[in-house]
């Protein structure tokens, strides 16, 4: 069974007189234990797509399953919920909580969306903290740990619930190109380890060499999809 499978998706925004169709009659699947990425010029709409399947943003017009439910019309606290359950973000600026020690970051979906009990938690969190080659900077807060450092600490959070699918936007934007490669390597390596889907909003060539199916999009239209020769098949 596919893990996303999306028809005839359309978003669009009514700013005054202006109409914007940031995504227009879009039709793709992605498959579990995936390595994907949307690309296109700014402006395509790729974070727009990566929004609307990670229940932050509702299509306008067409169906959008994940995981086997339709979250088209998902309320807010539905779509909480939904989120909480079968997804995990990674962003270009990391997103840690600057209070918040390393450790305490990756506890944080496990405490305050599914509310594991503490032993539980603290197992599952050093766990993720040795996948992550972390297993020894948990103390540490993210303005003690470089950037690449703070990605590892991402990933983790968003592996953290045993989410099925993580939505990455740009998650090597902000990384030179060595710790960059080994932040795609890691999402490899947890890609196979857990089976886990990456999905990718991406400009950065590193990341479109590496995944197995790249979908183009231009003016909110899909151009093309196609098997990237190159790519890490697991």
């Amino acid at each position: 069974m596919s893990l996303i499978i999306a028809k005839n998706l359309e978003k669009t925004y009514i700013a005054g007189d202006i109409t914007v169709n940031a995504i227009q009659g879009v039709d793709f699947t992605i498959e579990p234990a995936s390595f994907v990425s949307f690309i296109g010029p700014s402006g395509s709409g790729k974070s727009t797509l990566l929004n609307m399947i990670g229940c932050l943003d509702p299509p306008t017009k067409g169906t959008l399953q994940v995981a086997g439910q339709e979250i088209t019309n998902l309320n807010r606290k539905e779509a909480a919920l939904f989120r909480g359950e079968h997804l995990g973000f990674v962003f270009q600026d990391f997103n840690l909580i600057p209070v918040l020690t390393v450790f305490e970051n990756i506890e944080y979906p496990l405490l305050m969306v599914q509310n594991w009990p503490k032993d539980k938690r603290k197992k599952r969190v050093m766990e993720m903290l040795d996948a992550v080659g972390m297993g020894d900077q948990g103390d540490k807060y993210p303005r003690q740990i470089s950037g690449g450092q703070k990605q590892r600490v991402a990933v983790a959070r968003a592996l953290v619930t045993n989410a099925k699918l993580v939505l990455a936007d740009e998650p090597t934007a902000n990384l030179d190109r060595e710790t960059a490669n080994k932040i795609i390597g890691l999402m490899q390596k947890m890609r196979d380890e857990f089976k886990t889907t990456f999905v990718f909003s991406t400009h950065d060539p590193k990341i479109v060499k590496n995944v197995e199916i790249t979908f183009t999009l231009e003016d909110g239209k899909l151009l093309k999809n196609q098997t990237i020769a190159g790519g890490d098949h697991a």
